[in-house]
């Protein structure tokens, strides 16, 4: 019997050992966040960036951009031509958990495809993993018609409500992540991976009163856990995850979600739809961190934040761009923010976003004449 005890004593302590060898030895897998110097040598092979935030017009959400039934590849590579005739180099496109959960094989089939053919227009994505903005139950299948005349109607949350609130799917979310970015670790067709897109946004008039109630009260762990499950699939390209709102003038006068994002992040990313002064002061501001900067949202043409303002700044300071909306589609986003409380019965006086009608023809010939010309590309 004593014998017996010992050997179960052993057993344990084994097992207890291997457990404990297993976890470091994936700490120890897991890069470390890079450097000024490592973004830097990576940022000056990439060129000026400039690129837009990309979904096909015949999609409402992520769900219908990917999803095997409506993932349109001939409206895809016919979109990208128009990115790629302005010069652009980049897009940045949102994915889903939901995508990774329903067939995890077919969605990366579908996102091979889709950097086969924004390769064929020398276009690098730059990913997005998470989002917290717009609609916060997000369902599988066939996805709702627009509402008229309002500003993303069907844009969904990732992850969702539910999951965001139930920690005993997190296990799924970090398949997720380590799925996408480890089967992709090394692919040079990636810019790279925005690893949450405004993660304290708490939706305002559209889905404000419906929100998960302190939302940043589970996305904060959750954030660095994300940046954690995507640094321990090795990725050879830059993590990231953009500040939107608040006060950057120091360190100290950062939420600490900013904080958290500016830390985790190997190269700085940031919002910004104000004038072109503000936009000036916000690079200056995020110079300090020492690395490569990218702004990933920006251009509303309302509030002063437009092409021919912000491009030539930015070139200036070597600011990588994407402005938000493409081609007048399913997203609406030629109608403003305050399309969810204010009506709209026809197209505005002055787009809010976007750069093409869906048959390809440029909203303002001006502006993509400017964007050509600071590009290069004239």
């Amino acid at each position: 019997m004593k014998l017996l005890k010992f050997s179960l004593v052993v057993l344990v302590g084994y097992c207890l050992l291997q457990s404990c060898a297993s976890h470091k030895k994936q700490e120890e897998s897991k890069r470390d966040i890079w450097t000024g110097k490592t973004a830097e040598d990576w940022y000056k092979k990439q060129g000026w960036l400039v690129g837009a935030n990309f979904i096909p017009s015949n999609a409402i959400n992520q769900l219908e951009m990917w999803q095997a039934e409506t993932f349109d590849t001939a409206t895809i590579d016919k979109e990208l031509s128009w990115a790629e005739s302005l010069g652009m180099n980049t897009v940045r496109v949102f994915l889903h958990d939901l995508l990774y959960a329903q067939d995890s094989a077919g969605f990366i089939q579908r996102i091979n495809t889709f950097l086969q053919i924004a390769n064929r227009h020398k276009i690098k994505p730059l990913f997005v993993l998470f989002d917290s903005c717009w609609d916060p139950f997000p369902k599988l299948g066939k996805q709702r018609e627009p509402k008229p005349f309002v500003h993303n109607s069907g844009w969904v949350q990732s992850p969702g409500y539910d999951a965001l609130k139930d920690s005993a799917q997190y296990p799924r979310l970090e398949k997720y992540v380590k799925g996408i970015v480890s089967h992709f670790a090394g692919d040079d067709r990636i810019l790279g991976w925005d690893i949450w897109n405004e993660p304290d946004n708490p939706t305002g008039a559209s889905y404000g009163k419906v929100d998960l109630p302190n939302k940043v009260h589970y996305v904060l762990p959750l954030l660095k856990k994300a940046f954690e499950w995507a640094r321990q699939g090795n990725p050879s390209q830059p993590l990231t995850s953009g500040i939107w709102v608040g006060n950057w003038v120091a360190q100290d006068s950062m939420k600490p979600i900013e904080k958290l994002q500016i830390e985790e992040s190997d190269v700085i990313s940031f919002h910004n739809y104000d004038d072109p002064g503000t936009f000036e002061q916000k690079i200056l501001q995020l110079q300090r961190y020492g690395k490569p900067i990218l702004c990933t949202e920006y251009m509303a043409r309302p509030n002063g934040s437009t092409f021919q303002g912000f491009l030539p700044v930015a070139k200036k300071y070597n600011v990588a761009m994407y402005n938000w909306g493409f081609v007048n589609g399913k997203t609406q986003t030629i109608y403003p923010w305050d399309s969810w409380t204010k009506r709209y019965t026809a197209e505005p006086p002055l787009w809010f976003h976007d750069i093409f009608k869906k048959d390809g023809t440029p909203y303002r010939t001006q502006e993509t004449d400017s964007i050509k010309l600071l590009i290069g590309k004239k």
